[in-house]
């Protein structure tokens, strides 16, 4: 059963601070870590390895953008365990502009094992978030209806292994995460990189959304200068639950929208 799940945000990337970055991977909107952040990462894994063994992450679980898998490393080499790829938890992005494409999508787990070779193919995502964007309330809905299958599908595949996972994300995703762990969607506040939010099932709880009680949420204190960056919906709402269209890639308007939403039937969860 997953006991304990840890949320922690991507470290700091180059595109907070200069538009003259490198895709690793060749991906649109897909920066790399600072040496800054690639330190922030290093802190993260630090931390994990001074917690007592019985409370060290025992799955990982990482959004497909690099700068995620960059964090991701350290610990998966820390801890010895690997990484595995969840699209369930990438990148939000509000609406995409009509008539301008659709948002960047990462690559498969196969062949983003090409750069962090601490990849675990074996899992295959649940969860695809759609290429059009998503408003706010749909990234809640996307977050609400992945952990109702994620954290079923984790317990089955991975058993004693699954009492504690690590999820490495976004802002807006973290977020997301935290406010339908806890089953609250006015739960405010902001998420600093290399932050980390700590979620423990309360006791008889069976439900996924709501289920958890928060005992850390965007904590910096692990990082040696704190936290960083900090992000919250609140700086991109134009009015309540509303933000601006967000322009697609160039050249994608022909491109299919797809795989989306659930890879597993939602009516399935009750039988994992």
């Amino acid at each position: 059963m997953v006991e304990k799940i840890y949320i922690a945000r991507h470290g700091v990337r180059p595109s907070f601070i200069n538009s003259t970055w490198k895709s690793v991977t060749g991906l649109e909107r897909d920066p790399p870590l600072t040496a800054y952040g690639e330190t922030q990462a290093e802190e993260l894994a630090q931390y994990f390895l001074s917690l007592p063994e019985e409370e060290r992450p025992t799955a990982l679980f990482s959004s497909p953008y690099y700068r995620c898998l960059q964090t991701s490393k350290p610990v998966a080499n820390a801890l010895n365990i690997p990484i595995y790829v969840e699209h369930g938890v990438a990148e939000w992005y509000s609406p995409a502009t009509p008539g301008t494409g659709l948002h960047p999508r990462p690559g498969s787990s196969a062949s983003l094992k090409e750069y962090i070779s601490e990849i675990d193919r074996s899992w295959e995502t649940i969860w695809y978030p759609s290429r059009k964007g998503e408003t706010v309330d749909e990234i809640h809905n996307r977050i609400d209806g992945f952990l109702e299958l994620f954290v079923p599908t984790v317990e089955q595949k991975f058993h004693e292994k699954a009492a504690r996972i690590l999820i490495v994300s976004h802002a807006a995703t973290t977020i997301s995460l935290v406010m339908s762990l806890v089953g609250d969607r006015n739960l405010r506040f902001n998420v600093g990189c290399c932050s980390l939010s700590e979620l423990k099932r309360r006791p008889g709880a069976s439900n996924v959304v709501g289920g958890w009680e928060a005992l850390k949420v965007a904590d910096g204190t692990h990082l040696d200068a704190g936290s960083s960056r900090d992000w919250g919906f609140a700086d991109i709402e134009v009015e309540e639950g509303k933000v601006v269209d967000d322009p697609g890639v160039p050249g994608t308007e022909d491109e299919v929208d797809h795989p989306v939403g659930p890879q597993i039937p939602l009516h399935m969860n009750s039988n994992l």
